[in-house]
């Protein structure tokens, strides 16, 4: 009975910690900019919206696909190409999490992408790294891992 007692105990808890954090976190003010750039980024990518992307991402910022990895020069090419047309991403759950000037979003997805002419479907945990640099935020890094359900 104690160790049961404990048990709920303990998971009364750490419910209770990760809320706060998450509490926090949605309280920062610089949550609400990072969500809305997220939000952007996905819609001018289905825009094909090279203009806009390219002042999103920073000159060094990386690509990683599951084709390959790339710089900011290659990404807006290939976006404006249509290489890749990221056509709707469907946003099962979004975070983010900060350090300092440096805002890490995950994004749980469905993407609908056309990929060399073909239409797919990929379930996606995508990582996305903005730094603020001037009191602007820039994405440094976009990172797709594909998960199976």
């Amino acid at each position: 009975m104690k160790k049961i007692l404990f048990s709920i105990l303990m998971l009364i808890c750490i419910c209770s910690s990760s809320n706060i954090a998450a509490q926090d976190n949605q309280s920062d003010p610089r949550s609400q900019t990072v969500m809305t750039l997220s939000s952007n980024l996905w819609k001018w990518m289905a825009d094909k919206n090279t203009d806009k992307l390219e002042n999103l991402f920073h000159e060094n910022a990386m690509f990683v696909h599951m084709g390959g990895a790339w710089g900011k020069k290659q990404e807006v090419g290939i976006i404006g190409g249509g290489m890749i047309h990221y056509k709707h991403a469907e946003i099962k759950d979004s975070s983010v999490r900060f350090a300092d000037n440096t805002a890490v979003v995950l994004t749980d997805m469905n993407l609908l992408a056309v990929v060399g002419g073909n239409e797919v479907t990929n379930h996606f945990m995508v990582t996305e790294v903005y730094v603020q640099i001037n009191n602007e935020w820039k994405l440094i890094s976009l990172s797709f891992t594909k998960l199976s359900r």
